[in-house]
């Protein structure tokens, strides 16, 4: 491997950081572990940025209802920011920048009787729309995205999901799922399809270990590093008609929706198949008499 090639490219990390607590998700019922989880993503973006002098770092939050971009800000919603206690500006413009609009994203949150899934995938696209237009203005960049979640499945978004998974692919974006929640087949898919990293701590309190173990490393480095060892991927898909995993099912030939059941209509494009029936049995052609 080159490495002075390498010095000279930039590399991207967007931070994708969920924030819609679910009911089975351990951050629900301790709060003080959620503080440390964003105090822990805070140091390791401080990290990223002092591997290298051109790294970039993009931050994008979601909860139940929307998803919101977090950093970097517009100039214009930039407040005065002074070096405090020997901390670099850039470290402080970032940590003040993060807290402010966590806190009032919470705030939000806290407010609305929303109890529906993540918009994980919402933000997940945001991710891949920000790294196209920096691809565009930088042309040697290298990106990735990490997924910070404590919820588990989100079936409903499976479409969703899967267009941004074949997108980031395309795009040759890496996306590294850290899991501090139930298992998530989806997201284990999207990091088998992308090449990524994914991982569920046993331990969160000891978060920002893992962060700088697992995913702080370049995709270039992680073979010369002893990680974990990958996951076994359940590759399920969701039927369209109930939400649910299944292992077998039927797949519309127009428009690729998946049912667990055989229906005559496509519930997704309407269109009409035909009702599986027996095969004619053919007659049985009689032998030609040898005169």
């Amino acid at each position: 491997m080159d490495t002075s090639e390498d010095l000279t490219e930039s590399s991207l990390l967007v931070v994708v950081l969920d924030v819609g607590l679910s009911r089975a998700t351990t951050l629900r019922n301790d709060p003080a572990l959620a503080g440390q989880v964003l105090e822990a993503v805070i140091a390791f973006s401080n990290a990223h940025m002092m591997m290298r002098l051109k790294n970039l770092l993009a931050l994008v939050a979601c909860d139940t209802e929307t998803t919101e971009w977090i950093y970097p800000e517009s100039k214009a919603d930039m407040s005065d920011l002074r070096q405090q206690d020997g901390q670099h500006e850039l470290f402080n413009e970032l940590e003040r920048t993060v807290r402010r609009k966590i806190a009032q994203l919470l705030k939000r949150s806290a407010g609305s009787n929303s109890k529906g899934e993540s918009m994980l995938s919402g933000a997940l696209g945001r991710a891949l729309c920000y790294v196209h237009r920096m691809q565009q203005e930088e042309r040697q960049l290298n990106a990735r995205v990490l997924v910070v979640t404590a919820n588990g499945q989100s079936v409903s978004q499976y479409m969703n999901f899967m267009n941004v998974f074949f997108t980031a692919q395309k795009q040759n974006v890496l996306i590294d799922v850290c899991c501090l929640g139930p298992e998530s087949s989806l997201l284990q898919q999207g990091c088998d399809i992308t090449g990524g990293q994914y991982f569920r701590p046993p331990q969160p309190q000891g978060l920002l270990q893992y962060l700088l173990w697992v995913f702080l490393p370049e995709p270039l480095l992680r073979n010369k590093l002893a990680l974990p060892p990958r996951v076994k991927v359940d590759y399920r898909a969701a039927c369209f008609c109930h939400r649910e995993l299944v292992d077998i099912g039927f797949v519309c030939s127009v428009c690729l929706s998946i049912v667990c059941k055989f229906s005559p209509i496509c519930t997704t494009c309407h269109t009409l198949f035909k009702t599986p029936g027996t095969l004619p049995i053919k007659p049985k052609r009689k032998k030609a008499k040898l005169v």
